[in-house]
């Protein structure tokens, strides 16, 4: 019985920084965690570092990189042989190369209206925003088309995953899906140039990972709090 009720999580990104930290926050309250890095080396060393906390029964290791396919599918083989289900999903991997953090307003008016009409957002509106952005990047018209003239992938990035977080809430209505910015986190990621220590960053997001059913989903929060779009 003591078997049926463990609930399983995969946490990307989570060699360092604030995913290590998710995992660790998660491992303590007894679920079992799937470390993931692209670096396996990286990723095992991770997992040995956890063992200093008595949480080597919670935490195992597989390599996954986000923008590899088979990668991805090895991964969601690996649950299903092993576990047989996953209950929680933490998408925390990404790159930046930032120093400070980004505005996310966005300039462009019909990125800001296809954007933030929620009730008529669709996959195929979002590809469709993001194709037009790498258009303009590519012939240098950020700043005349009215996109984020700073960090301008970056922004534009975040923004398209709040939007595609409120598309995945609508398609999935019996999953809780939402997203957070945790913070200016002091890591690797911002060369420690962060004013939020990585224990309280992670924990805004294991807050959400943690959310009961029926809880909101579809919600974009900036640290504890709903944000509008």
């Amino acid at each position: 019985m003591a078997q049926e009720t463990k609930r399983y999580a995969v946490v990307t990104g989570a060699n360092k920084g604030i995913g290590f930290e998710i995992v660790r926050q998660l491992a303590s309250k007894g679920i079992v965690v799937v470390l993931t890095a692209r670096d396996e080396k990286k990723g095992l060393e991770a997992v040995e570092k956890l063992k200093d906390y008595g949480l080597s029964d919670h935490v195992v290791f597989h390599q996954l990189d986000i923008s590899d396919p088979a990668s991805i599918a090895s991964l969601a083989d690996f649950i299903k042989a092993k576990f047989g289900k996953l209950d929680i999903l933490v998408n925390n991997a990404g790159i930046s190369g930032l120093k400070q953090e980004a505005d996310l307003n966005i300039p462009n008016k019909r990125a800001q209206g296809v954007l933030g009409d929620v009730e008529n957002l669709t996959e195929e509106k979002l590809d469709e925003i993001l194709k037009e952005f790498l258009k303009d990047f590519k012939e240098g018209s950020v700043e005349a088309k009215g996109w984020p003239t700073f960090a301008s992938a970056y922004t534009i990035s975040k923004a398209a995953v709040s939007a595609y977080t409120r598309i995945l809430a609508k398609k999935y209505p019996s999953f809780c899906i939402n997203c957070v910015c945790p913070g200016y986190v002091k890591t690797d990621l911002n060369s420690n140039a962060g004013n939020v220590p990585v224990e309280e960053g992670a924990a805004r997001a294991v807050r959400l990972a943690l959310l009961p059913d029926g809880s909101p989903s579809g919600m974009f929060f900036v640290q504890q709090e709903v944000s509008s779009f």
